[in-house]
């Protein structure tokens, strides 16, 4: 893991960050009501893909800190867009989750062996097990915001939990996807830097992705 977040590293965990915002609001997440049935849980696994790869990328609780502010800023974008309040249920909550799903992810995280990281089947143990914290914390959400998490219809049983399963059988999959792919970042990343190159990227790359989430997000939104 890098010992320091680097600029070009930085960079990469807000572009991280602002296209796992986007995912957000491409796919649908029901903005103006409660998550569609278990659409919040299969968004849980894809959140844990960005947390695992943006992990991978600076191997700081700061990285992972950047990531899930720079999503939730998106959110808010998105939310300023059709005009919803911050403590609108589908604003608030969904930011409440990302925040949940960041800290399970860093506690599971700390107390696997370094050994056990690097392997699949302890990748997919990190997913599971974050996944699982992430959703037995989400019902507590009334208390951060006021708004209580959406139930599955003609129970009181909230959806994080009900399709809590589907979150860590989801979670075991894209946390391993999410650390290959903060792999496949980081190495060309690190030889470019290595070498002096592309010195330039680093100034940019976080700018230009920010920019292009933002431009796809109101023509979604818009159009």
């Amino acid at each position: 893991m890098q010992k320091n977040l680097s600029g070009f590293h930085f960079g990469l965990v807000i572009a991280l960050g602002a296209v796992w915002g986007f995912s957000e609001a491409a796919l649908g997440l029901g903005l103006q009501k409660c998550a569609t049935l278990m659409s919040g849980s299969i968004m849980t696994g894809v959140a844990l893909f960005f947390i695992a790869s943006g992990w991978v990328l600076s191997g700081r609780v700061l990285g992972v800190a950047v990531l899930i502010i720079t999503a939730s800023l998106i959110k808010l974008f998105d939310a300023l867009l059709l005009s919803l309040p911050l403590r609108h249920g589908a604003v608030a909550n969904p930011i409440f989750a990302f925040f949940m799903e960041g800290l399970a992810f860093l506690a599971v995280v700390s107390l696997i062996r370094k050994s056990q990281k690097k392997k699949m089947s302890g990748q997919a143990f990190l997913g599971v097990a974050a996944a699982l914290g992430a959703v037995c914390a989400f019902p507590l959400v009334k208390f951060a915001t006021g708004v209580p998490a959406c139930v599955f219809p003609g129970t009181r049983i909230p959806l994080s939990l009900y399709y809590g399963p589907l979150a860590v059988a989801v979670s075991a999959l894209t946390v391993p996807l999410g650390f290959w792919a903060g792999n496949r970042l980081r190495e060309p990343v690190n030889r470019w830097e290595t070498a002096g190159q592309h010195k330039a990227l680093k100034y940019i790359v976080s700018p230009l992705t920010i920019i292009l989430c933002l431009v796809l997000i109101t023509l979604i939104r818009r159009g």
